[in-house]
């Protein structure tokens, strides 16, 4: 029988198994933290489902349990932060406040991270910061998973991009959360492990050729969302958070899941902006762009599942199958 966990059970058991494949307290909270707020969203390819990852990575070295970022300011608004061959969440808490400092300050302020990680669900990051008041714009680029248009051999990865909006009373307005390609890469490897197959669409085989298979899907290469547009925002992503923060290459990052290759070494690219610095009524004007999405029947914004998660979530907690629980008791 599936067991049932609230958040806060969700959220320690992370813990206690981060800390038992290797983790340091201050990583293993960053990142509980981080699963019980994918789980609390209903995104569970990011949450507990991908909590054996973390603790194989711990064990074969993949990622650095007890790392210790190292925060730069070279310039007012820039905060350059390495993990270490750490977990990118306690490296972006490392450079978190002279981030959000320097974007109250100067208008706009942008975090890089490099020799980093997976760094979970990218749209929490940016609403942590419309949380602060900033609009947050923040890119991720991860092993390469997506080949150019009319190619077969994958050069960039899914490298999502999130974008969340401050409403002027402490909360969120509007968030997006989306990746390069059409789905995310976890999702793929989701049903691999269940053995289900993928929707038309979602990935080519080796050959370049569509496939709805997730195995050979992960052979091959994902398909950009729209086409060459969908491509071009990856490629976008890998110039901000690989090449200016100083990361390897999604051409050269060895792969999120197994335990093949050293660390991946992959980066991100936090921006911040302070609306209030550049014209006054920005609050405003975007409850009038909402309001216009809203009045129209069958619309919803964007993050609107997500939110709708978070309430039957903490109604009725989140279902752990058996063999799940086992890998992690284990």
């Amino acid at each position: 029988m599936p067991e049932q966990l609230s958040l806060a059970q969700v959220e320690d058991l992370s813990f206690r198994c981060l800390i038992a494949a290797g983790a340091s307290d201050l990583a293993a909270q960053s990142v509980a933290r981080s699963i019980r707020a994918a789980e609390r969203d209903g995104i569970r390819s990011h949450g507990l489902m991908y909590l054996p990852i973390y603790m194989e990575h711990l064990r074969c070295g993949k990622v650095l349990g007890a790392a210790v970022p190292l925060v730069t300011q070279p310039r007012r608004a820039a905060v350059v932060v390495d993990a270490a061959n750490g977990f990118a969440h306690p490296a972006i808490d490392a450079g978190w406040q002279a981030l959000t400092l320097a974007a109250q300050s100067e208008g706009v302020a942008t975090m890089t991270i490099s020799r980093s990680y997976n760094c979970g669900v990218l749209g929490h990051h940016a609403e942590r910061l419309a949380e602060a008041g900033l609009i947050g714009l923040c890119m991720t680029h991860a092993p390469a998973s997506i080949a150019p248009i009319g190619g077969s051999v994958p050069v960039i990865g899914t490298n999502p991009f999130a974008l969340a909006v401050p409403d002027g009373k402490g909360g969120v307005a509007l968030s997006i959360d989306q990746s390069a390609s059409v789905v995310a890469k976890s999702e793929v490897m989701m049903r691999a492990r269940r053995g289900e197959a993928l929707p038309e669409g979602w990935a080519l085989d080796a050959q370049g050729q569509p496939t709805t298979s997730a195995e050979d899907a992960l052979k091959g290469s994902m398909m950009p969302s729209g086409g060459y547009k969908g491509f071009g925002i990856g490629l976008m992503v890998e110039v901000l958070a690989s090449a200016m923060a100083g990361a390897n290459s999604s051409r050269t990052a060895s792969p999120f899941s197994g335990p093949a290759g050293g660390p991946p070494g992959t980066g991100q690219c936090f921006i911040a902006f302070d609306p209030g610095a550049y014209a006054d009524g920005f609050s405003e004007r975007i409850a009038e762009l909402i309001a216009a999405v809203l009045a129209q029947d069958g619309t919803r914004l964007p993050g609107s599942r997500r939110r709708a998660a978070r309430a039957m979530t903490a109604e009725q907690g989140v279902l752990v199958d058996d063999a799940l629980m086992a890998r992690l008791l284990t």
